[in-house]
């Protein structure tokens, strides 16, 4: 269950990603939700079915996760009152996720570790203090195991600080290389705006999206397993 966008490459990202998993699992039937902006919804999603799992397509756990998904699983609930969900936990925080944004600092030509490269880590950012902090965590977890110049955090709205004032920051502390990873499962409206700030304040580089990469196929392949490993739950739970 992913958030959903109006713009057409983010739904085209997310199944890519599924097709991923289906490559991969193929004896799993893997359906598409959107929380908004594109069909089909969650109730549509799990319309003819009498037990499913529901893994939320977002990097942190948050607004979306903590009142969104449960009020579509009530709505699906009232649809269909014998559905059994069992209810998975979003992708991230996970260490694959870093291997990923790894995967695409590399395919954009920068050397994993460089110790002249300080990496800005931009997420997009949420009211919810908790996700930020945990976005900040994945960083600082970067950085202890990484060779980098540094790994700061950043975001691309609700909170402090913006990655374009993150890259200034950056480089006039004497950072000799500035790039950003952005922490984004598709591209729409956040990336595009990552990706025109940040080089307008000097980035030298901006990473893709994280997309289908290999390492979120098999965090959600995870994330599957152990939502049916878990607790069984009404869809209302």
């Amino acid at each position: 269950m992913a958030h959903g966008s109006r713009d057409p490459r983010a739904a085209a990202t997310v199944e890519d990603l599924l097709d991923v998993v289906r490559r991969a699992r193929p004896e799993i039937p893997v359906r598409t939700a959107y929380l908004d902006h594109a069909p089909p919804t969650l109730a549509m999603a799990l319309s003819g079915l009498t037990e499913a799992a529901v893994l939320p397509l977002l990097l942190t756990e948050a607004y979306h996760s903590r009142v969104d998904i449960p009020g579509a699983l009530a709505e699906a609930a009232a649809r269909t009152p014998l559905l059994r969900v069992h209810r998975g936990a979003t992708l991230g925080p996970h260490p694959l996720l870093v291997t990923a944004l790894e995967r695409r600092l590399t395919e954009a030509g920068v050397e994993p570790g460089d110790p002249d490269t300080a990496v800005v880590l931009v997420s997009a950012g949420s009211s919810d203090r908790r996700a930020n902090a945990t976005v900040a965590g994945v960083a600082g977890e970067w950085a202890r195991r990484s060779g980098w110049w540094s790994v700061t955090a950043a975001y691309a709205s609700a909170a402090e600080p913006t990655p374009e004032r993150e890259v200034r920051r950056l480089l006039a502390a004497g950072a000799p290389r500035v790039v950003v990873a952005p922490y984004l499962l598709a591209p729409g409206h956040f990336a595009d705006k990552i990706r025109r700030d940040t080089l307008a304040a000097g980035a030298e580089v901006v990473a893709g999206v994280l997309g289908a990469a290999p390492e979120l196929a098999a965090v959600l392949i995870e994330r599957y397993e152990q939502a049916l490993l878990g607790t069984e739950r009404s869809a209302t739970a």
